[in-house]
């Protein structure tokens, strides 16, 4: 037997899947340049901090306005609001170190976490969406441990630079999920 999905959840997913496709490529680019950066902030650094949720405010506006015949898109307004604060958050944190980096990216990853596991939740009708459930859960957990970490001796940045690999995996793993629902079969 065979089932037609909506042609809204059709639309959506499709929208969704190049979205998540496009994540992951930006996710693992991100991974790598930073990870050739040092731990110190430089300019480099910096830069590629506060874009990494700049990419997400974009990547949050695409997600509403594909999400709008599915379902209220409000959360991922909100998502980009947590986003643009991040961003600003972390320019200013470069000034006071490491620490207060960490700090601004934990908050945002517990934050953004968390928005991402309702609308996932919310989404779970339309197929592909238990990694983003799974990737939402571990990102709040990142979050927390990214704040603790601040507080160690000599913190550094590897671990929020490797949070984003895992979330790209997911993001690979739900696009191809949803290829399904896409073809609205």
């Amino acid at each position: 037997m065979t089932t037609v999905a909506a042609p809204g959840i059709s639309t959506t997913a499709s929208a969704l899947r190049r979205l998540y496709f496009v994540r992951f490529g930006f996710a693992i680019v991100w991974a790598l340049v930073m990870f050739t950066t040092t731990d110190h902030l430089g300019p480099l650094a910096m830069t590629l901090l506060v874009l990494y949720p700049l990419f997400d405010v974009a990547a949050a506006v695409i997600d509403a306005r594909a999400s709008r015949a599915t379902g209220s898109p409000t959360l991922l307004y909100v998502n980009v609001a947590v986003s643009l604060l991040a961003a600003v958050g972390l320019a200013f944190a470069d000034a006071f170190g490491i620490p207060a980096v960490l700090r601004v990216w934990g908050a945002w990853a517990v934050a953004a976490g968390l928005i991402q596991l309702i609308v996932a939740v919310a989404r779970r009708g339309m197929g592909g969406q238990w990694p983003m459930i799974i990737s939402g859960g571990l990102s709040v957990l990142a979050g927390g441990s990214f704040i603790v970490t601040a507080a160690a001796d000599s913190p550094t940045l590897t671990n929020a630079i490797g949070y984003a690999i895992p979330g790209a995996v997911f993001f690979l793993v739900s696009a191809v999920r949803l290829g399904r629902a896409a073809k609205g079969s």
